[in-house]
């Protein structure tokens, strides 16, 4: 599978048993190479050269072949100067073993741009993302009086992380996506109201980089959109989570926090041992970030309500990654 995307591009490939590689880079032109061993060329991996598209922003071109008896060679000629991250993830959800390439553009940070993404990701990658992070208070002024309220929007999953998917193959990371943006263009019409995007097209994002991401524009609000499936087909209507410090307050607010959460795994992310998510549970601003959440929360609830049925006349709460910030 290819995702192309205007941050980076990652290429998977995914397999019944753990792929052995070696990784090399190669210059005039600039070239990727991934030797995988004891593999033979075969009619899927053939098709590898046909699935880049022509206006990729990284890859020119790719090539794979028989390099000797027991390694498939690929070849990834790069448009530009990138930096490679190549991995390989365990089985999970649907997914069996994925070799994982992410190619990343060498130049262009996007520090001083409106979009910090691809800094962020960067960051990210190297593992100083929160150092990274802006020290600065909230931005001046009353939200919505002084200055525009800074809304970040997050449509969930995206890319390789497909979300649920619907009895007719609909996927919520498309719904979800579709939801954001014109949501956004409402939020636009408002005078004291700014919105932003954690993602504008097909691309996997982090979910702290997602986080991240709001916090680098000093957002006042954060809002994550999903469109979830459950084990009962029956389920159906609307429903507005805030966090809890003591996780789920109901047996469906824990099987969503548990599938919500494992989006990250499924991205080639781990959740366990992040000192920045197990620490800020505990600072004294986020008693004040849940309450103003549940505050915000049933006035968004109560709406929905006119328009669709809800799951409860209350705001449920559950343990969310995307929720932990405690800003």
């Amino acid at each position: 599978r290819v995702w192309p995307s205007s941050a980076y591009t990652r290429v998977t490939l995914e397999s019944n048993r753990t792929l052995k590689y070696k990784q090399f880079m190669l210059t005039n032109p600039d070239r990727l190479v991934v030797d995988i061993d004891d593999i033979q060329l075969n009619s899927v991996l053939k098709t590898v050269s046909q699935q880049f598209q022509s206006d990729d922003p990284l890859i020119k071109e790719a090539r794979i072949g028989q390099f000797d008896p027991k390694t498939v060679r690929l070849v990834l000629e790069l448009k530009q100067a990138t930096n490679p991250k190549v991995f390989t993830l365990d089985p999970i959800a649907e997914f069996k073993h994925r070799l994982v390439l992410d190619l990343y553009p060498a130049v262009g940070r996007y520090d001083n741009a409106e979009d910090p993404l691809l800094a962020l990701l960067e960051d990210y990658n190297k593992g100083d993302l929160e150092s990274k992070l802006p020290s600065e208070a909230p931005l001046a002024g009353k939200a919505g009086r002084d200055r525009p309220l800074v809304i970040m929007l997050d449509p969930g999953h995206g890319g390789e992380d497909p979300g649920a998917i619907g009895k007719n193959r609909t996927r919520e990371k498309d719904i979800v996506l579709q939801i954001a943006r014109r949501l956004r263009s409402l939020i636009e019409r408002e005078p004291n109201m700014k919105a932003y995007m954690t993602r504008n097209e097909d691309v996997f994002i982090p979910l702290r980089v997602r986080v991240a991401k709001a916090r680098k524009q000093r957002a006042d609000l954060f809002v994550s959109i999903h469109a979830d499936a459950f084990t009962n087909r029956a389920a159906r209507g609307s429903s507005v989570f805030a966090l809890s410090k003591k996780g789920a307050t109901s047996t469906a607010a824990r099987f969503l926090a548990e599938t919500q959460n494992e989006s990250d795994l499924i991205g080639g992310v781990g959740m366990s041992g992040d000192r920045y998510l197990d620490h800020t549970l505990f600072d004294l601003v986020q008693t004040a970030t849940i309450s103003d959440s549940l505050k915000f929360g049933g006035e968004i609830l109560k709406r929905l309500g006119r328009v669709n049925k809800l799951h409860k006349n209350k705001v449920d709460q559950a343990g969310f990654a995307v929720l932990k910030a405690p800003d």
